[in-house]
């Protein structure tokens, strides 16, 4: 009579092992992917306290300014027309449109300021300035924190095996914040 074979080693044993193991990766892909979707959004939601916070300090430092006739009423609109589409704006994509336009206009602002010496002598115009040139670097900090989110996460969902239970659960690209064309020539300000 033939020795019979331990459970452990049935075929039925080591198919129900396979499955498991397979079924656990499984789990631990996805559960990677759900991780690294939500680190992007949380990354994104950085990116936007900053701007909120740029957002709420623009009134208050185009009220100080207006008081100075000599700064450039246009861009001081722009910045207001800015600050509406920002509040009234739905989607990332709109939201880093609008973005990239603020830092067009906020550079010229910070350039214009540096131009008209009569202004840092202002302690409420100086302290707005300091105020939002800290929310700047805070801004460039968010934006490099949402990216290596973002690299990370894109990378993960096109990566094999990852990459086909992405397209199996619908996980897809994440859209960088990149600059601004032409946001590499430093804009002129004519004083």
């Amino acid at each position: 009579m033939a020795k019979k074979k331990p459970f452990y080693m049935q075929p039925w044993f080591i198919g129900i092992v396979v499955i498991a193991v397979i079924g656990i990766g499984i789990v631990v892909m996805y559960n990677g992917l759900v991780g690294l979707d939500q680190t992007v959004t949380e990354k994104w939601a950085q990116v936007e306290t900053q701007y909120q916070r740029r957002y709420d300090l623009i009134p208050s430092l185009v009220n100080t300014v207006r008081e100075y006739e000599q700064f450039e009423a246009s861009l001081l609109t722009e910045l207001t027309t800015l600050r509406s589409r920002w509040a009234t704006s739905t989607s990332v994509t709109e939201r880093i449109d609008t973005a990239e336009q603020w830092d067009s206009a906020i550079a010229r602002l910070l350039l214009v300021y540096e131009n008209y010496p009569d202004l840092k002598t202002i302690t409420a115009i100086s302290n707005l300035m300091d105020e939002l040139a800290g929310t700047e670097n805070r801004i460039a900090v968010g934006r490099m924190r949402y990216n290596d989110a973002v690299r990370g996460y894109n990378t993960a969902i096109k990566v094999f095996p990852t990459n086909m239970l992405a397209n199996a659960f619908g996980f897809t690209e994440k859209i960088y914040f990149e600059a601004a064309e032409g946001a590499e020539t430093a804009p002129e300000v004519f004083a």
